[in-house]
Formats: structure tokens, C-alpha cells, sequence
């Protein structure tokens, strides 16, 4: 392979999905670059200038341009941070998560009509092909915390969240069927009944693989979120991604208007439990029992969410 191959596969790929043809409407009235920052901040809600210009790799000039556009739109609001004075944390407005929901249609409905080009026994090909690319290009570097994005859940996030769960609380904790089996019926009710407005799930992925996830659902309690099932894969602990699904979570919650969070985990999930003791969950009750298996000691853990905002 040779420069002017991938040059020329460049050229090919972006006139395929027309990032260049500024006649679509797939952005306007925004820039693909413009797009990608409104995405950036629906999936980190609360953020601040530094943490995007390292996201993205953009030059602070363009991106504090964007910004005061984004600001001039009505689509963000910047406030002073209360744990550092010198940072304004970025946060979207509801005409910003409109705005960013109806780009991302958009750009869905694209994709889409571009998949359906493709005959249907040629797009595991093309899948796999995808992957291949990303795969040898990221060969030979360490992953970075900007390599991991956090997404909605796609065809077959699901089974992988029960499958995972299983497996690696198996490996570790020694955990029976019987956990399977409860995050088995956490996703299914998940999948068969939520509220899309009230209730996300989020995957976090490292080069085209899904490497952590995490839910909000509602609480049995009147105006409290739950937070469940964090998990990150081994090989990819120490980006932070634990605390990335955990801030979106807490965020989400916060924005929707729900007035605390709370979680039930064990005492044995040390990592996890820093994670929440970071973002200001507070410990409840601890009670032991026998589950999964194994002896164990429950906690019950609260976070108010009208309480100080980072």
C-alpha cells in the first residue's frame, strides 16, 4: 500500500458521503466540524473548552469561535466551574439537544441510504473491512482517553452488556448463573419498556469495539433515577472511561429533571465504588448477604441532584 492508495480512498470515501458537497442540507446551518462539537457535548453535557480543544484536536481560536456561534444560537451555556475559576463549563440548552437530535437524524437517514445501496449479504463485509481499518491504524499506539467515544446502544449492545457481565463477574468474583440471569432481566425490561426521555443506556467504544457500559432507569421512588450495570473491559481500565459513563449518567439524570440518584452495588467492587465516592454518591446502608453464589455485603448509595453542581 502506498501514500497515494489511502489518498485515494480519501477521496473516494468522503465523496461518497458528501462531506465536501456543502449543496446537502445534511448540517446546515452547521459545518461537519460544528456538527461533531454539538455531538461531543451530548454525550459529555457538562464539559468545559479545555476538555473539548483536547477531545477533538482543535485550535483554541476556532473552537472559542464555535462556541460564541453555539452561544449567539441558543444552543449552550457557559458558566464559571465551582471547583476551578479559571474554567466555564459548556452546558447544552434545550434548543442545543433539539439542534444536535436533528443533525443526528440527519446524518442516520444518510447513513442509511447509503447502507441501503449495499446488498444485504456484502454488509458484513463491509463491516468487517471497517473494522479491519480502524484496527491496523490504531496498531502500534497505546489507546488514548480521546480514542474512546461513548454511544447509544446499537444491534446486539444489549446482549453484549448481559454477555459481558456474566463473563467477566464470573472471572473475577466467581459469580454463578444467577447474575446472568439478573442482568438478563434488567436489559429485557430495559429493551421491552423505557422511556426514552427518562431513561439511556450508554456503550462506550474504543476503536470500533464496545468496551464499557452503563444505564439510567427509573427508580421505584418518586424522582429518582438508578443507576446500573457500569462495566468496563479490563483491557481498556485506566482511560477513564468508568468515570466518563458515570459523569453521562449523572448529567442525563440531572438535566431531566430527576432530584437523585441512586445505586446498589458490593463492597468487593473497590474501582467502581471510588468512581461514585468521586461524583458525590454518598453510602447509605450496608447489609451482607449471599448472592450469585457467594458471601457478600450490599451497598445502598444516594446522590443529590440539586445539591452543588461541578
Amino acid at each position: 500500500m502506498t501514500v497515494q492508495d489511502i489518498r485515494s480512498f480519501n477521496r473516494f470515501y468522503t465523496n461518497v458521503i458528501g462531506a465536501l458537497d456543502y449543496s446537502r442540507p445534511l448540517y446546515a446551518p452547521y459545518t461537519l466540524t460544528e456538527a461533531r462539537v454539538l455531538y461531543e457535548l451530548v454525550h459529555s453535557p457538562r464539559t468545559d473548552a479545555a476538555d473539548l480543544r483536547a477531545e477533538l484536536s482543535l485550535d483554541a481560536g476556532y473552537l472559542s469561535r464555535i462556541l460564541a456561534k453555539f452561544e449567539q444560537d441558543g444552543l449552550i451555556e457557559r458558566t464559571p466551574s465551582a471547583k476551578d475559576s479559571r474554567r466555564r463549563r459548556i452546558t447544552l440548552t434545550a434548543r442545543g439537544r433539539e439542534t444536535a437530535d436533528l443533525l443526528d437524524e440527519r446524518s442516520g437517514q444518510a447513513v442509511g441510504s447509503l447502507l441501503a445501496t449495499v446488498p444485504a449479504a456484502e454488509r458484513p463485509r463491509l463491516s468487517e473491512a471497517m473494522g479491519t481499518i480502524q484496527e491496523v491504524l490504531s496498531t502500534g499506539r497505546p489507546p488514548r482517553r480521546e480514542d474512546v467515544v461513548l454511544r447509544e446502544p446499537g444491534p446486539g449492545d444489549l446482549g453484549w452488556i448481559v454477555q459481558r457481565n456474566a463473563a467477566l463477574y464470573t472471572a473475577d468474583y466467581g459469580f454463578n448463573l444467577d447474575y446472568e440471569g439478573l442482568v438478563a432481566r434488567i436489559v429485557a425490561d430495559y429493551a421491552e419498556d423505557h422511556d426514552p426521555h427518562l431513561e439511556r443506556v450508554w456503550i462506550a467504544e474504543l476503536h470500533g469495539r464496545a468496551v464499557g457500559c452503563i444505564m439510567c432507569v427509573r427508580d421505584e421512588a418518586p424522582g429518582a433515577a438508578r443507576l446500573r450495570l457500569l462495566l468496563v473491559e479490563p483491557d481498556a481500565r485506566g482511560l477513564g472511561i468508568g468515570d466518563r459513563l458515570v459523569r453521562a449518567c449523572v448529567d442525563f439524570a440531572r438535566d431531566v429533571g430527576y432530584r437523585e440518584m441512586v445505586l446498589w452495588t458490593n463492597d468487593i467492587l473497590s474501582s467502581a465504588r471510588r468512581i461514585y465516592q468521586h461524583h458525590g454518591f454518598v453510602l447509605v446502608t450496608e447489609k451482607p448477604h449471599r448472592s450469585f453464589g457467594v458471601d457478600l455485603v450490599g451497598q445502598d448509595w444516594r446522590l443529590d441532584l440539586q445539591g452543588t453542581q461541578d
